[in-house]
């Protein structure tokens, strides 16, 4: 890979695809002008510029940083993806499948073989396996198992059998441990002697003799504190540390709170068997960020921009089925009052102010407690309160904008009680909405499932069937009778 500044910016990115589209379309174009040449010339003519737009697109992929190869085949199709794959060098395809999203990883995996996969995970940190396990197939993972020595193999399995959403699955052993009763001078020698260090090393590990964590020492202090120093003097004993089966949202709530780079992780004896960095903790923010947005759209999971129809439509199945199902709902709600709508027709044209002003109310409180639940902040000590304030804040919108609708009602048709029934429904409606927004991510976190998964769905369908039905039932009692 080319040692030249990486530039960063999205135009960069697509500028990235667009050549690589114009070497595949030159390529394309001149192989149907081959068609009609002799066959004699035909050949060898054809064989010249297939090998040389080959040479022109390798040169331009191993120029790449990883991360780019991966943007440049997600933005490809299929067809298309896969003939850049078979370009790219062996050497960087696990780390490529690293940063491709999981979508596109299948389609790239599905096109290797046993062989290929093999080399590709073998020169991966133990970590990075694990990232990858869940997409290969079994038979190479067995054999990948066979492949490594004694510890690499008890690590990985360690890592495996820990939940997805646990600090065992986003650590990593790319660290350094150290003794207390040794000098700095003696650690800065060792240092030198390693030649590298693990990326984002901030802090060395301190560890006894049987590897149970006894604090951290800085670089910073490393650095400048004498020599002959010992490392029990100089090191930090408080220390944020996280056990394998923490939830890793609250270790990226740590990372925030406390400008971390980097966090050691112990087992239940307290002994060091690894470390947290700040880029797991980017990747899997982001990763939680964008499972968040695919919910809240009603998608299953991420799907490939250029999958297949039928794979695609599957995808979206589910939630386009119960938000046609909690539409018809409302419906039948309007259709129980059919009898009011003809006999004030004016109902009909504003009951989806109702509906649509509660829906963006309870829309508000539901994203703000997604969120809250996300950062840990809602527990049962406060969730009283909460409730409380929601149907303040409700009570009190549903005053004031009822209050305006009403105005604005009686002014556009000239009748006091249908101006009232408007203000009492739009107050009565927001109320609802609120309490609705609060309790529909309290239950679904209460339940243990996803908070963020269908709180729209759901949350639309209770807003506008109770909006229909508030409207319209008032409307029934005080205009008709």
């Amino acid at each position: 890979m080319s040692d030249s500044i990486i530039e960063t910016s999205d135009e960069r990115l697509r500028r990235l695809v667009r050549e690589v589209l114009e070497l595949l379309e030159k390529q394309k174009l001149e192989e149907t002008i081959l068609q009609h040449q002799p066959m004699s010339r035909h050949e060898l003519i054809e064989s010249l510029m297939h090998k040389q737009h080959q040479v022109a697109l390798k040169q331009k992929l191993d120029s790449l940083h990883a991360a780019d190869i991966a943007y440049v085949l997600e933005s490809l199709p299929q067809a298309q993806r896969l003939a850049i794959w078979a370009l790219v060098d062996p050497e960087m395809d696990g780390e490529i499948l690293l940063h491709v999203s999981d979508a596109v990883r299948e389609s790239l995996i599905s096109d290797m073989d046993r062989d290929e996969l093999l080399h590709a995970t073998e020169q991966l940190d133990t970590d990075e396996i694990a990232d990858l396990a869940p997409d290969l197939p079994e038979e190479v993972m067995q054999e990948l198992l066979k492949s490594l020595n004694d510890q690499t193999r008890a690590q990985l399995e360690s890592v495996l059998s820990y939940e997805e959403d646990t600090v065992a699955a986003i650590m990593d052993f790319g660290m350094v441990a150290i003794r207390e009763d040794t000098t700095l001078g003696v650690v800065v020698r060792y240092l030198r002697q390693r030649g590298d260090l693990p990326e984002n090393t901030d802090k060395l590990f301190v560890v006894d003799k049987q590897g149970v964590l006894r604090g951290v020492l800085s670089l910073k202090r490393l650095l400048l504190r004498s020599p002959d120093a010992r490392v029990g003097d100089v090191m930090s004993r408080e220390v944020v540390m996280f056990h394998l089966d923490d939830d890793a949202s609250v270790a990226a709530r740590a990372f925030e709170r406390y400008g971390l780079l980097s966090v050691p992780v112990v087992d239940d004896q307290q002994r060091l068997v690894g470390r947290v960095s700040i880029d797991a903790i980017v990747d899997y923010i982001r990763q939680e960020s964008d499972e968040e947005a695919l919910a809240q759209a009603g998608l299953l999971q991420e799907e490939d921009l250029f999958a297949g129809i039928w794979k695609s439509v599957r995808n979206r199945w589910v939630w386009l089925g119960i938000n046609l199902l909690t539409a018809f709902a409302s419906t039948r709600v309007i259709g129980l009052f059919d009898d009011t709508i003809s006999r004030v027709v004016a109902l009909a044209s504003l009951m989806p102010i109702v509906a649509g002003i509660g829906g963006n109310t309870g829309t508000q409180t539901s994203t703000l407690i997604v969120r809250s639940l996300a950062l840990g902040l809602v527990d049962s000590s406060n969730v009283r309160r909460l409730v409380l304030k929601e149907i303040a804040i409700g009570l009190i919108n549903g005053i004031v904008w009822g209050g305006v609708i009403g105005v604005l009602t009686y002014a556009l048709y000239r009748d006091p009680e249908l101006a009232s029934v408007m203000a009492a429904a739009m107050t009565l409606n927001l109320l609802v909405a609120a309490v609705t927004g609060l309790f529909i991510p309290l239950i679904r976190a209460r339940l243990d499932l996803d908070p963020a998964i269908g709180t729209s769905v759901l949350l639309t369908a209770i807003t506008d069937g109770m909006g229909f039905f508030i409207f319209l039932g008032l409307a029934t009692l005080f205009l008709l009778n």
